[in-house]
């Protein structure tokens, strides 16, 4: 029986963390949700701890994605992950230096692949190209591979489905997954885990937080 994706509610809008997002975490820390994240901007570094002390205190499973195209902001971001305690840093683009650091600090590491500029995020390049590079990537120990799926310019179904069937690796499909159709074929894909975020604040799913994320949880659980 195959592992169905699972949910990470990320406290963000826009590629942003929200202001209140401690607030929503203490409303909806007893939602179906085991995995909880937000990005490196805008909440200062205090409170960034604090709000990630919290959620492992909830046993929740933590991570920081960080939205940085630069070796230096990638190797900052995962210094910021370090010091917060988290469990993943998702993000940046695949440096070396990033990578050696995560291994160091006991951090899972998954780095985007193909091009991408903006905030919020936009990915090009080719399918081929996105494999090879999250192939290489995992050859160099990486835990496994942030994939901007829909945020791609290209044919974001085949971009999901044939990156997840070829690397035999944790991916995570991340952006812009806000209907019942893109959970379908998240269902279909069968990455590792997805995120949520803006969607949710969206109020795509329904109008309370905690319900929206419960809605979710169990619409991916549930048989076709």
């Amino acid at each position: 029986m195959k592992n169905l994706p699972e949910l990470i509610v990320m406290l963000t809008h826009n590629d942003f963390t929200v202001s209140n997002a401690e607030e929503i975490f203490e409303q909806c820390k007893d939602s179906k949700a085991r995995y909880w994240g937000f990005k490196d901007h805008p909440l200062p570094l205090e409170k960034m701890k604090r709000l990630f002390a919290r959620m492992k205190a909830c046993g929740k499973t933590t991570v920081l994605e960080v939205v940085a195209y630069t070796e230096e902001e990638g190797l900052e971001g995962a210094r910021m992950a370090v010091e917060c305690g988290c469990d993943i840093l998702m993000g940046t683009v695949f440096h070396d230096t990033i990578n050696d650091f995560c291994h160091k600090n006991q951090l899972k590491y998954m780095p985007f692949v193909g091009r991408i500029t903006g905030r919020p995020s936009v990915l090009e390049g080719s399918i081929e190209d996105m494999i090879a590079d999250a192939k290489k990537y995992l050859a160099k120990g990486v835990y496994g591979i942030d994939l901007l799926g829909y945020r791609y310019t290209g044919d974001a179904v085949a971009l999901n489905e044939a990156l997840v069937r070829a690397v035999g690796a944790p991916v995570c499909l991340a952006g812009s997954i806000d209907c019942y159709q893109r959970l379908d074929e998240v269902k279909r894909a069968n990455p590792w885990v997805f995120t949520i975020g803006s969607a949710f604040f969206d109020r795509k799913f329904g109008q309370d937080m905690d319900k929206q994320i419960n809605t979710v949880y169990d619409y991916m659980c549930a048989k076709k």
